[in-house]
């Protein structure tokens, strides 16, 4: 039997394996903890006795990104959610990211993880998540479930948080393709206060290139979305020779983009955080993309991460 202080610090680790892929699920946050393809790792992960850094691989639901003060309304009622991110004061990333995941079935290329919210007091509804994590020849996949299993609507967003890197490159040196028209202008808290055409600027990567000097923690929107109705994201090196990619179905409409500048020691600018959304930061509060889900319906989304750009 192990003693406390060697159980991993994000819980029980559970790996699956399929054709040269392997990823590493964890029962802290039900989130992604490792992945790789024939030994490469594409994923910027974290070891076992670390506490997982920067929202690495983590679950974010119901809501992805900032709040501003943590305050919202919904319907007649005026909420106040915890200030997660005190330095900003703001609520981030949801309320499932810490919290233990049960395993519900297993096996050797898949795991299904679940999560019962309980209704709080800054977000007063219950909802059942579900997550299935496999991989395969083409990849990881990961497959969500949200059901509202209680009796009123509730405002609802999701996002993933993984770090994808190509080892050996920089990530100046990364040539990116980032299919969207805008970005979200933000304050100094992050938050947002506008959008702007991405096209002839700066922040232009609808044709793959370089991400250089820049230093991004943004959402990118009106994403120019493939004939499936999803959009997908790719990292090269500069000759071509590796490359990874992250796709998203229909139901994620924005791309957060964070190039790791705010992490500190050896993980800062290291690799790229690339997030499908459902909705932009401060959703709740400008109702922007919010979904709202009725008693006794089920959310599913899909999103997953492949190597080759």
């Amino acid at each position: 039997m192990e003693s406390p202080d060697q159980r991993p610090f994000s819980g029980a680790q559970w790996t699956i394996s399929a054709a040269g892929h392997e990823a590493v699920i964890v029962e802290v946050g039900g989130g992604l903890r490792t992945y790789r393809h024939d030994g490469v790792d594409l994923v910027d992960g974290y070891q076992t006795d670390e506490v997982c850094p920067g929202c690495a691989g983590q679950v974010l639901s119901p809501w992805p990104n900032r709040i501003r003060d943590g305050r919202y309304a919904f319907g007649e009622r005026a909420l106040q959610l915890p200030l997660t991110e005190p330095e900003r004061h703001v609520a981030i990333h949801g309320l499932v990211n810490w919290v233990p995941w049960r395993l519900l079935e297993q096996s050797e290329a898949a795991v299904t993880l679940g999560y019962d919210l309980p209704p709080q007091p800054g977000y007063p509804w219950p909802l059942r998540l579900l997550s299935r994590w496999s991989v395969g020849a083409d990849g990881l996949r990961a497959e969500h479930e949200v059901t509202n299993i209680g009796g009123e609507a509730a405002p609802f967003g999701f996002s993933v948080h993984p770090y994808l890197q190509l080892p050996g490159v920089a990530v100046d040196d990364l040539v990116m393709r980032l299919p969207t028209r805008t970005r979200l202008l933000v304050d100094g808290r992050l938050l947002p206060v506008g959008a702007t055409p991405v096209a002839g600027t700066e922040y232009d990567w609808t044709s793959p290139r370089r991400i250089g000097a820049a230093e991004l923690d943004l959402c990118f929107g009106e994403v120019i979305r493939d004939a499936d109705g999803g959009s997908s994201v790719s990292l090269s090196a500069p000759d071509g020779s590796a490359g990874v990619s992250i796709w998203a179905d229909a139901e994620f409409g924005w791309w957060q983009v964070f190039t790791g500048d705010a992490l500190t020691g050896d993980r800062h600018r290291r690799s790229v955080a690339i997030e499908p959304m459902t909705c932009p930061p401060d959703a709740f509060r400008s109702g922007r993309d919010v979904l709202t889900l009725k008693p006794a319906t089920t959310w599913r989304g899909a999103w997953g991460i492949r190597p080759g750009a």
